[in-house]
């Protein structure tokens, strides 16, 4: 879903703008990696500009309003964060959280998943693939999986088909070895 026409980063001052960071924490309801919010935030939606939405989820981490979930990429909204939010949520625009509402209702679970279910690959110096599969929690890493495959190809198709398969293959395992 692409955000209205109107530019909203070019409208709104800062305070506004970590207004819209902390409500698209709050509506998520999970934590989320700089990458995801990110991309929420300012590309697949043009509510701050790139370089804003990395300075601003800074400033909300070093004021306590945002923390780094421990051992972990995540970063999630604090109790005084969630109080900041419920104070000033009404500076931004019932349309710009309207739209936050509907993006957060129709992605959430993609993102979840996105982050529960992590997948990457490289290249080894013998011209094969490593890819690594791991199953993480809020706080750990529940499975963690390394394959070596022997082309781009293969390690791109598992890249794409993991996110979907990861649940399916943890039980499996899990059910193998507690027969």
């Amino acid at each position: 879903m692409q955000s209205s026409s109107l530019d909203f980063n070019q409208t709104f001052d800062s305070k506004v703008q970590k207004l819209v960071i902390l409500f698209v924490f709050e509506k998520m309801a999970i934590p989320l990696t700089e990458e995801t919010v990110l991309d929420i935030c300012t590309s697949d939606n043009k509510w701050l500009g790139y370089m804003e939405c990395k300075q601003y989820l800074n400033e909300l981490i070093d004021t306590n309003l945002l923390y780094n979930v421990h051992k972990s990429a995540l970063i999630g909204i604090t109790q005084d964060g969630v109080s900041c939010l419920g104070m000033f949520y009404t500076h931004i625009p019932s349309s710009l959280r309207e739209e936050i509402a509907l993006y957060v209702g129709e992605n959430r679970m993609r993102f979840k998943k996105k982050q529960s279910y992590f997948c990457d690959y490289f290249k080894n110096a013998d011209g094969t693939y490593t890819v690594i599969m791991r199953i993480n929690t809020e706080s750990s890493t529940l499975m963690e999986l390394k394959l070596i495959v022997t082309s781009r190809q293969h390690a791109k198709y598992l890249d794409k088909v993991w996110v979907e398969k990861a649940s399916t293959i943890y039980t499996s395992i899990h059910e193998n070895l507690f027969e």
